[in-house]
Protein backbone atom coordinates (compact mmCIF):
# COMPACT_ATOMS: atom_id res chain seq x y z
CA UNK A 1 0.00 0.00 0.00
CA UNK A 2 1.41 3.36 -1.03
CA UNK A 3 -0.04 5.89 1.41
CA UNK A 4 1.84 8.74 -0.27
CA UNK A 5 -0.32 8.47 -3.40
CA UNK A 6 -3.60 8.47 -1.50
CA UNK A 7 -5.76 11.00 0.34
CA UNK A 8 -5.15 9.28 3.69
CA UNK A 9 -4.24 11.36 6.71
CA UNK A 10 -1.52 9.27 8.42
CA UNK A 11 -2.27 10.76 11.86
CA UNK A 12 -5.95 9.85 11.61
CA UNK A 13 -5.07 6.38 10.34
CA UNK A 14 -2.80 5.78 13.33
CA UNK A 15 -5.51 7.02 15.71
CA UNK A 16 -8.12 4.59 14.41
CA UNK A 17 -5.65 1.71 14.25
CA UNK A 18 -5.23 2.07 18.03
CA UNK A 19 -8.88 1.16 18.57
CA UNK A 20 -8.29 -2.51 17.84
CA UNK A 21 -11.05 -4.72 19.25
CA UNK A 22 -12.72 -1.63 20.75
CA UNK A 23 -14.50 -1.21 17.39
CA UNK A 24 -17.03 -3.75 18.66
CA UNK A 25 -17.13 -2.86 22.36
CA UNK A 26 -20.66 -1.95 23.45
CA UNK A 27 -19.39 0.83 25.71
CA UNK A 28 -16.24 1.61 23.73
CA UNK A 29 -15.28 4.70 21.73
CA UNK A 30 -17.45 3.60 18.77
CA UNK A 31 -20.65 3.20 20.79
CA UNK A 32 -22.27 6.30 19.28
CA UNK A 33 -21.56 4.93 15.80
CA UNK A 34 -23.26 1.69 16.78
CA UNK A 35 -26.30 3.68 17.89
CA UNK A 36 -26.33 5.54 14.56
CA UNK A 37 -25.98 2.34 12.54
CA UNK A 38 -29.70 1.39 12.33
CA UNK A 39 -30.57 4.86 11.00
CA UNK A 40 -27.97 4.93 8.24
CA UNK A 41 -28.55 1.26 7.41
CA UNK A 42 -32.29 1.83 6.87
CA UNK A 43 -31.53 4.89 4.72
CA UNK A 44 -29.15 2.93 2.48
CA UNK A 45 -31.40 -0.12 2.28
CA UNK A 46 -34.54 1.84 1.37
CA UNK A 47 -32.85 3.94 -1.31
CA UNK A 48 -31.14 0.88 -2.79
CA UNK A 49 -34.43 -1.01 -2.98
CA UNK A 50 -36.06 1.93 -4.75
CA UNK A 51 -33.16 2.36 -7.17
CA UNK A 52 -32.29 -1.19 -8.19
CA UNK A 53 -34.95 -3.53 -9.57
CA UNK A 54 -34.92 -7.04 -8.18
CA UNK A 55 -34.70 -10.19 -10.31
CA UNK A 56 -38.45 -10.73 -10.00
CA UNK A 57 -39.71 -7.15 -9.71
CA UNK A 58 -39.44 -4.40 -7.10
CA UNK A 59 -37.33 -5.13 -4.05
CA UNK A 60 -39.05 -5.38 -0.69
CA UNK A 61 -36.91 -3.47 1.86
CA UNK A 62 -38.29 -5.51 4.76
CA UNK A 63 -38.13 -8.84 2.95
CA UNK A 64 -35.41 -11.47 3.39
CA UNK A 65 -32.08 -10.31 1.97
CA UNK A 66 -33.45 -7.29 0.04
CA UNK A 67 -30.01 -6.39 -1.35
CA UNK A 68 -29.26 -9.80 -2.85
CA UNK A 69 -27.35 -9.60 -6.13
CA UNK A 70 -25.81 -6.18 -5.40
CA UNK A 71 -22.10 -5.54 -4.94
CA UNK A 72 -21.37 -3.09 -2.12
CA UNK A 73 -18.11 -1.33 -1.28
CA UNK A 74 -17.50 0.26 2.12
CA UNK A 75 -14.56 2.68 1.94
CA UNK A 76 -12.85 3.14 5.31
CA UNK A 77 -14.73 0.20 6.79
CA UNK A 78 -12.80 0.20 10.07
CA UNK A 79 -13.80 -2.83 12.13
CA UNK A 80 -16.72 -3.67 9.85
CA UNK A 81 -19.55 -2.04 11.79
CA UNK A 82 -21.54 -1.27 8.62
CA UNK A 83 -20.26 -4.14 6.46
CA UNK A 84 -21.78 -6.85 8.63
CA UNK A 85 -25.43 -5.68 8.54
CA UNK A 86 -25.11 -4.99 4.81
CA UNK A 87 -23.98 -8.59 4.33
CA UNK A 88 -26.96 -9.79 6.37
CA UNK A 89 -29.20 -7.88 3.94
CA UNK A 90 -27.87 -10.13 1.19
CA UNK A 91 -25.31 -7.84 -0.48
CA UNK A 92 -21.91 -9.07 -1.64
CA UNK A 93 -19.82 -6.76 0.54
CA UNK A 94 -16.24 -5.60 0.09
CA UNK A 95 -14.76 -3.56 2.93
CA UNK A 96 -11.51 -1.66 2.45
CA UNK A 97 -9.41 0.19 4.98
CA UNK A 98 -5.78 1.32 4.83
CA UNK A 99 -5.20 0.04 8.37
CA UNK A 100 -4.21 -3.64 8.55
CA UNK A 101 -5.13 -3.74 12.25
CA UNK A 102 -8.66 -2.55 11.44
CA UNK A 103 -8.99 -5.16 8.70
CA UNK A 104 -7.77 -7.88 11.06
CA UNK A 105 -10.41 -6.92 13.62
CA UNK A 106 -13.09 -6.87 10.91
CA UNK A 107 -12.08 -10.29 9.56
CA UNK A 108 -12.01 -11.85 13.02
CA UNK A 109 -15.43 -10.49 13.99
CA UNK A 110 -17.02 -11.54 10.68
CA UNK A 111 -15.63 -15.05 11.14
CA UNK A 112 -17.16 -15.22 14.62
CA UNK A 113 -20.52 -14.24 13.14
CA UNK A 114 -20.08 -16.64 10.19
CA UNK A 115 -20.40 -13.84 7.66
CA UNK A 116 -18.66 -13.84 4.29
CA UNK A 117 -17.19 -10.38 3.68
CA UNK A 118 -14.29 -9.50 1.40
CA UNK A 119 -12.03 -7.36 3.59
CA UNK A 120 -8.89 -5.82 2.14
CA UNK A 121 -6.15 -3.64 3.60
CA UNK A 122 -5.95 -1.18 0.72
CA UNK A 123 -6.88 2.34 -0.33
CA UNK A 124 -9.69 3.59 -2.53
CA UNK A 125 -7.12 4.90 -4.99
CA UNK A 126 -5.46 1.51 -5.32
CA UNK A 127 -8.79 -0.25 -5.82
CA UNK A 128 -9.88 2.33 -8.39
CA UNK A 129 -6.81 1.42 -10.46
CA UNK A 130 -8.32 -2.06 -10.96
CA UNK A 131 -11.33 -2.95 -13.16
CA UNK A 132 -13.56 -3.62 -10.15
CA UNK A 133 -16.73 -1.55 -9.89
CA UNK A 134 -19.66 -1.69 -7.47
CA UNK A 135 -23.41 -1.11 -7.48
CA UNK A 136 -23.23 0.74 -4.16
CA UNK A 137 -20.27 2.65 -2.78
CA UNK A 138 -20.36 3.90 0.82
CA UNK A 139 -18.09 6.53 2.35
CA UNK A 140 -19.60 6.96 5.78
CA UNK A 141 -17.90 9.25 8.30
CA UNK A 142 -14.74 9.19 6.17
CA UNK A 143 -14.43 12.44 4.22
CA UNK A 144 -13.71 14.47 7.36
CA UNK A 145 -10.57 12.38 7.78
CA UNK A 146 -9.02 12.68 4.29
CA UNK A 147 -6.46 15.21 3.10
CA UNK A 148 -8.16 16.09 -0.21
CA UNK A 149 -11.96 15.84 -0.22
CA UNK A 150 -12.56 16.50 -3.97
CA UNK A 151 -9.88 13.98 -4.97
CA UNK A 152 -11.26 11.37 -2.59
CA UNK A 153 -14.81 11.86 -3.86
CA UNK A 154 -13.62 11.61 -7.47
CA UNK A 155 -12.08 8.26 -6.61
CA UNK A 156 -15.25 7.09 -4.88
CA UNK A 157 -17.27 8.03 -7.97
CA UNK A 158 -14.87 6.08 -10.17
CA UNK A 159 -15.45 2.96 -8.09
CA UNK A 160 -19.19 3.07 -8.76
CA UNK A 161 -20.56 1.38 -11.84
CA UNK A 162 -22.74 3.45 -14.22
CA UNK A 163 -26.19 3.79 -12.70
CA UNK A 164 -24.96 2.97 -9.22
CA UNK A 165 -25.39 4.73 -5.90
CA UNK A 166 -22.85 6.56 -3.75
CA UNK A 167 -23.69 7.18 -0.09
CA UNK A 168 -21.63 9.77 1.78
CA UNK A 169 -22.08 10.79 5.42
CA UNK A 170 -20.00 13.34 7.25
CA UNK A 171 -20.09 16.15 9.81
CA UNK A 172 -21.20 19.60 8.70
CA UNK A 173 -18.83 22.44 9.63
CA UNK A 174 -21.07 24.47 11.91
CA UNK A 175 -20.83 25.89 15.41
CA UNK A 176 -23.26 23.19 16.52
CA UNK A 177 -20.99 20.42 15.23
CA UNK A 178 -18.01 21.99 17.01
CA UNK A 179 -19.97 22.08 20.26
CA UNK A 180 -21.36 18.54 19.98
CA UNK A 181 -18.72 16.52 18.12
CA UNK A 182 -15.62 18.05 19.65
CA UNK A 183 -16.35 19.92 22.90
CA UNK A 184 -19.12 17.54 23.94
CA UNK A 185 -18.09 14.14 22.56
CA UNK A 186 -14.32 14.48 23.03
CA UNK A 187 -13.80 16.73 26.05
CA UNK A 188 -16.93 16.64 28.21
CA UNK A 189 -18.51 13.23 27.66
CA UNK A 190 -15.31 11.55 26.42
CA UNK A 191 -17.24 9.33 24.02
CA UNK A 192 -14.28 9.33 21.62
CA UNK A 193 -10.57 10.05 22.20
CA UNK A 194 -9.47 13.67 22.05
CA UNK A 195 -8.19 14.58 18.62
CA UNK A 196 -10.54 12.19 16.79
CA UNK A 197 -12.06 15.12 14.88
CA UNK A 198 -10.63 18.29 13.40
CA UNK A 199 -13.38 20.87 12.97
CA UNK A 200 -11.53 22.53 10.09
CA UNK A 201 -11.81 19.23 8.18
CA UNK A 202 -15.58 19.08 8.57
CA UNK A 203 -17.36 19.42 5.22
CA UNK A 204 -20.37 21.61 4.38
CA UNK A 205 -23.15 20.28 2.12
CA UNK A 206 -22.06 22.59 -0.72
CA UNK A 207 -18.45 21.46 -0.43
CA UNK A 208 -19.64 17.88 -0.63
CA UNK A 209 -22.10 18.31 -3.49
CA UNK A 210 -19.90 20.41 -5.77
CA UNK A 211 -17.33 17.74 -6.69
CA UNK A 212 -20.04 15.07 -6.92
CA UNK A 213 -21.97 17.10 -9.47
CA UNK A 214 -18.70 17.78 -11.24
CA UNK A 215 -18.22 14.02 -11.57
CA UNK A 216 -21.63 13.74 -13.25
CA UNK A 217 -23.64 12.52 -10.27
CA UNK A 218 -27.11 13.68 -9.32
CA UNK A 219 -27.18 14.69 -5.66
CA UNK A 220 -30.28 13.49 -3.82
Amino acid sequence: MNVSTSTIDPADLARFEKLGAQWWADNGPMRQLHKLNPVRLKFIRDHACQHFPGPDGPRNPVGPQPLAGLRVLDIGCGGGILCEPMARLGAAVTGIDPGPVNIGVAQSHAAQKRLTIDYRATTAEELAATPERFDIVMAMEVVEHVTDVPAFLATACKLMRPGGLLFVATLNRTLKSFALAIVGAEYLLRWVPRGTHNWEQFVTPNELARPLRGAGLKVL
